[in-house]
């Protein structure tokens, strides 16, 4: 099969409704059970439930047991997830995050099990190499010794990756790694292979350099190791790239663009939902968690209505998708 398109990846329109869930992304008034997505970190352990320090109430779960995990949510009404693969066996990594496009690897023998116990549930999985690498940076560096990416080899990683998550069986494959061109290049390799209008791409396009990630590089296992990720990840002040950066993820074909973090950023999501004609996803991130539920643990808030309310804010301003790891919660406190 041809990997060129006879038209160009934003005018194939599929992939973004191909799911019954992905369906009900595409516009409506009210908050939903459908919109959330609830993140699911999966390790290369056995018969481990391990409770993630920094953020109360969400573990690191082996492959083996997320079925019986996630039973009870689903029996809910959880809809959607997104798989985090977190590999403990440091053995395993290395510069170019070998196991991320291994068919062994956590993420995929998750989605075949997920698979068979929840057929309608929607998977999506994250895409980036930091859990991966040794270095614990999102792309393939120049060397070891400097914190370089060299764009072009971690994109030809990245699109292997997303690869193998679709012949896995996931729904949409989810990259946040912030490389330049990555869209293109899963759209480019989904569509040779005949994935390219049923599994859809959420770009992590507006994804900013923040400090309210810190408990998720805890339960990814994913903190670099040297330097920092300042010079792929936006800075914070910058509203033009953030809006560039969306526009142009959704010209290669992305189905859906993301914000991330979400509540700090209310003003880019609605100059991102007024610059883009695809649905827009926003990442209520683990510090935005962390700050919500320690607030409400020391009396200054009700969890409740804090979350929804930050939720309601989101949609406001133009989110129809939330990423977030009150789901649990959310599913008892929607009506639909």
């Amino acid at each position: 099969m041809s990997s060129q398109p006879r038209i160009p990846f934003k005018h194939y329109l599929h992939s973004g409704y191909a799911h019954p869930v992905t369906r009900s992304w595409q516009g409506d008034t009210t908050i939903l059970k459908s919109q959330l997505i609830y993140p699911i970190f999966v390790t290369d352990q056995q018969n481990t439930k391990t409770e993630i320090k920094s953020l109360p109430g969400n573990y690191q779960i082996s492959v083996d047991l997320v079925v019986d995990f996630l039973k009870p949510l689903v029996e809910k009404g959880l809809k959607s997830i997104i798989l985090f693969g977190v590999i403990i066996n440091a053995q395993d990594k290395n510069g170019h995050g070998s196991l991320a496009s291994d068919d062994k690897s956590p993420v995929c023998l998750a989605i075949r099990l997920l698979k068979v116990a929840f057929p309608q549930l929607c998977i999506a999985c994250d895409v980036c190499l930091c859990a991966y690498t040794h270095h614990g940076h999102c792309g393939v560096l120049v060397s070891d010794d400097e914190p370089v990416i060299d764009n072009e080899k971690s994109v030809e990683r990245l699109a292997a990756m997303s690869l193998a998550f679709a012949k896995a069986g996931a729904h949409i494959i989810a990259p946040s790694d912030m490389m330049d061109g990555r869209i293109a290049a899963i759209k480019t390799i989904l569509h040779a292979e005949g994935y390219g209008s049923r599994v859809a791409v959420m770009a992590y396009s507006s994804k900013f350099a923040s400090c309210f990630y810190g408990p998720f590089r805890d339960a990814a296992g994913s903190g670099a190791k040297f330097g920092d990720r300042s010079a792929y990840q936006l800075p914070a002040a910058s509203r033009q790239l953030a809006k560039r950066a969306a526009i142009r993820d959704a010209e290669e074909g992305a189905d859906f663009v993301m914000v991330k973090p979400a509540g700090p950023y209310l003003d880019i999501v609605r100059e991102v939902k007024d610059a883009v004609d695809v649905p827009v996803c926003c990442y209520q991130v683990s510090g935005e968690y962390a700050m919500l539920y320690h607030a409400a643990a020391a009396g200054g808030i009700d969890l409740k209505q804090g979350v929804l309310e930050s939720l309601i804010c989101l949609q406001r301003a133009g989110c129809d998708i939330f990423i977030t790891y009150f789901t649990p919660l959310l599913l008892d406190w929607l009506p639909l």
